[in-house]
């Protein structure tokens, strides 16, 4: 029973927190914490403390790394410009391009959301067309609706 049970009868009994027939399933979640505080980045499943990432993008053992992403920021940042400020590459297309997220303003950075929350968030520091920096969460809900915090 792998040192996580006691054999009876040719069966495994598995101590509490281990499961499955030789009892080498481990159901504590923590290995599969990312950094954000969620299990497996939000984009998989923690099966026996190990990550499997059912969003083929992403990999690795909390399903973080990304080779292909531009990164959430760089993605987004042209159209949180025009919708927030009303500038940038994408000004003149905004209403076209930019509908995709819901947008609420914040005063400050310490009043954007923050880290622990349930739905995947990225933290956002961009530069605007005028080199001034601008600040911005991103979030998507589990109804796969983007959510952007941005400061005024």
């Amino acid at each position: 029973c792998t040192g996580n049970g006691i054999c009876k009868c040719r069966v495994c009994e598995c101590f509490p927190n281990f499961t499955g027939s030789a009892c080498d399933c481990s159901l504590d979640t923590t290995p599969c914490m990312a950094s954000n505080g969620q299990i497996c980045n939000g984009r998989g499943t923690c099966e026996c403390g190990t990550c499997n990432c059912t969003d083929p993008k992403f990999q690795g053992p909390t399903c973080e790394m990304c080779q292909t992403c531009l990164g959430v920021c760089a993605e987004h940042k042209d159209c949180v410009q025009c919708r927030a400020f009303d500038k940038g590459e994408k000004k003149e297309t905004c209403s076209q391009e930019c509908m995709h997220f819901n947008m609420t303003k914040v005063e400050s950075r310490d009043k954007l959301p923050q880290p622990g929350q349930p739905d995947p968030l990225s933290h956002c520091k961009e530069k605007d067309v005028d080199d001034c920096w601008f600040y911005f969460t991103y979030s998507v809900n589990s109804n796969g609706e983007a959510n952007v915090h941005v400061v005024e």
